[in-house]
């Protein structure tokens, strides 16, 4: 691909745009959504259908919250042989299983020739427990990052019979659990390594997404209950289900809103949507971009994933009790944290935070130089990004190749 260089304030001299050419149906017609993860993927993995994952039945999953969540399942996939060493990469807020394949491949670190890589999905995704595929119609329980981590750990340990992890990698809501693996397991791995994340969600974090999930909960009358809490529907106490009415116009008013946050201020000056997406304008690319691809989840699923997000928080948990500088400095696994400089909801100030708060020796942090927001992380948009995180994966794992276990 032709690469276009791009200058001006915001955007390292080193950085190239990479324009991403679409097929004449495309761009001449109502455009399909394509699954975020793919702009820039050589396939270098094979390409999986909607059911091609495996499930781990759990049965009835005791959550922290005190609540059971009835005949539980965690979805899963894994690359490479299982006797190589383990690496967990969990899913992201929204993400498929699929979705975690760019960063995965033999020109990858993470190589399936060299390591047994293991997508679990979290509770809420789709594929694992959630609202829509549940037999019964009604509230779904309370789910935290420790419940997922726990069953995360139940499906490596009972099922694939893995007694110890070399890594564990996440972006985003992937990286909060990478986060929880640390704190809540932290003798269990070698290595972690969490990208455009945080060990507890911000206040201001919890406040963007107020504003995500009013703006879907707003479509069928409901409003907020709060942060970590879901919806409240006013004079009525029984379920109410989406109308197709309503979850149109809920879901294109959540994909709009999310559009300001995702991505930089100095990703849209440069029109980024135009020269490395191929979009012909802001407003194709709230269509085709953004509204399709929150059209394309279930509302409930969604409003699961928030919860869990917006109640982030390492310390949530025994031994630690809300003493969040007591679980940071429990890490025993070596910490690379990289955030972007650029991310409005995880800004690198946090992390470094984060690492101030580990013992020393354990965490060291660099930032992505990218004005593309959260998305400097994942998921496969910018290839200049894919390049840096995947050249800071492989010099991290060869600093750290004699670690114990590994």
């Amino acid at each position: 691909m032709p690469a276009v260089g791009v200058r001006g304030a915001g955007l390292p001299p080193t950085q190239t745009i990479h324009k991403q050419h679409r097929p004449p149906s495309e761009v001449s017609g109502p455009k399909p959504f394509i699954s975020i993860f793919k702009f820039y993927l050589k396939e270098p993995i094979p390409r999986m259908t909607a059911h091609d994952y495996e499930t781990f039945k759990l049965g009835d999953w005791e959550l922290q919250s005190g609540e059971k969540l009835a005949d539980a399942h965690i979805a899963y996939k894994t690359f490479g042989d299982r006797a190589s060493p383990a690496i967990v990469y969990p899913t992201w807020f929204s993400g498929l299983l699929f979705d975690n394949f760019w960063l995965i491949g033999e020109d990858k670190t993470l190589n399936p020739n060299k390591f047994f890589i293991i997508i679990p999905a979290l509770f809420g995704n789709g594929q694992s427990s959630s609202p829509s595929n549940q037999p019964n119609p009604g509230p779904f329980p309370k789910c935290s990052f420790y419940d997922n981590v726990r069953a995360q750990h139940m499906l490596v340990t009972k099922h694939l019979g893995i007694t110890h992890l070399h890594a564990v990698v996440g972006w985003s809501m992937g990286g909060a659990q990478t986060f929880q693996w640390a704190t809540q397991y932290p003798e269990f791995m070698d290595l972690v390594v969490p990208f455009c994340t945080s060990a507890r969600t911000s206040i201001h974090n919890q406040v963007f997404l107020e504003g995500v999930k009013s703006a879907l909960l707003a479509a069928k009358g409901t409003r907020s209950a709060g942060s970590g809490a879901i919806g409240v529907r006013t004079g009525c106490t029984e379920t109410h289900t989406w109308t197709n009415e309503e979850r149109d116009i809920g879901l294109k008013a959540m994909g709009r809103v999310y559009a300001g946050w995702g991505l930089s201020q100095a990703f849209y000056r440069h029109k980024l949507y135009e020269t490395a997406l191929g979009y012909e304008g802001l407003e194709d690319f709230m269509l085709n971009f953004w509204e399709k691809w929150a059209c394309s989840k279930d509302p409930e699923n969604l409003l699961v994933m928030i919860q869990t997000w917006q109640n982030g928080d390492v310390s949530k948990q025994e031994h630690y009790n809300g003493d969040f500088e007591q679980a940071m400095a429990s890490i025993r696994a070596r910490v690379l944290v990289l955030p972007a400089r650029t991310d409005l909801y995880f800004p690198p100030e946090d992390s470094q935070y984060e690492v101030a708060c580990m013992k020393p020796g354990i965490g060291r942090l660099d930032v992505f130089p990218s004005i593309w927001g959260h998305w400097a992380g994942g998921p496969g948009n910018s290839k200049e990004d894919v390049k840096w995180l995947d050249q800071q994966l492989a010099q991290f794992f060869a600093d750290n190749a004699n670690a114990v276990g590994s």
